[in-house]
Order: C-alpha cells, then sequence, then structure tokens
C-alpha cells in the first residue's frame, strides 16, 4: 500500500476569505478556497474551462521564500480567484518555464512534484514544487485544507486574510 492511501494527514481550518501558507527552506506554497466558479485554462492550442466546486483550492507554489514571494503569492491567488485571470499552460520546452517564479493549479487535489517544469502541465492535480514539498498532497476539504505527505514538523504554517 501506498503511503499516499495509509497516510491520513492533517487537516487545516481555512475560511474562504483565508490564505494557507506553507513555509519551507526554499519555497513557500500558498492555497485558498476557490469556490464554485468557471475559469479558463489557456494553453497553445487550446482554451480549456474548469469548474470548480466550493470547497476546492487554488494552490500556488513559489521558488523562494523571502516576502516579495509571499506578497507576490498572495496576489498570484487575488488575480486569479477575484479578478479571473486565466491559468496559463507554456508548451513543453518553453524558454520562460525557466524564468517562472510561482506557479498555480487550481481543483479538489493538488501533488506537488518537484521533477516536473514550471507552468507546462494542463493537468491541474499537478503542480511543480521545491524539493522539501514533492509528493505532498493538498486536498480541499469542507471547511479546510488536509495535507498529506509532508513532514509539518518542518515547515512553518500561517495564515492571513486574503
Amino acid at each position: 500500500m501506498s503511503k499516499s492511501s495509509t497516510d491520513p494527514g492533517r487537516t487545516i481550518a481555512v475560511d474562504f476569505d483565508e490564505i494557507l501558507y506553507l513555509c519551507g527552506r526554499d519555497g513557500v506554497i500558498g492555497t485558498v478556497k476557490a469556490g464554485a466558479g468557471q475559469w479558463f485554462i489557456e494553453t497553445e492550442d487550446d482554451e480549456i474551462a474548469l469548474f470548480t466546486e466550493e470547497d476546492d483550492l487554488f494552490v500556488a507554489s513559489g521558488f523562494g521564500t523571502d516576502e516579495r514571494m509571499i506578497e507576490g503569492i498572495r496576489c498570484m491567488l487575488y488575480l486569479v480567484r477575484e479578478i479571473g485571470s486565466p491559468l496559463i499552460v507554456l508548451p513543453k520546452n518553453h524558454p520562460a518555464s525557466g524564468r517562472l517564479r510561482m506557479v498555480v493549479s487550481a481543483g479538489r487535489e493538488t501533488n506537488i512534484d518537484c521533477g516536473i517544469m514550471p507552468g507546462t502541465h494542463p493537468e491541474q492535480d499537478v503542480l511543480c514544487g521545491m524539493e522539501e514539498f514533492d509528493g505532498m498532497r493538498i486536498t480541499g476539504v469542507k471547511g479546510g485544507v488536509q495535507l498529506q505527505n509532508i513532514d509539518l514538523s518542518k515547515i512553518d504554517i500561517r495564515k492571513s486574510r486574503m
């Protein structure tokens, strides 16, 4: 049996007007409730409509840990959720992929993978992240966020108003 199926994880209460930050050694993960809505994913060839439910999430992964990165994650999540900015997916081997400082996913569940190129995956259940978050599963649950496959003793957990 894989660890993900046996790890009950930890659930952290998160309201719609809050952002949950997971601050590690090299990166930051920011998570907000998406709420019920329609969002757009833009790829090189298509526009994909994505529908979210009340407890689905927007998850941003930032490659850095300073206060500018934390504020950038808040701003990015605000742009996507409140302004309706589309999620952009770059083609494989696009030169901008290596310059991305943060990436965003949307949906009920996000799996962090440090072995993928940032910004190149239209699948919204996988997101590039720093090594310390590799394998972590983030799931939207009623009233909060469930975190699995992560040693939270090495992570600074913060919440603030969106």
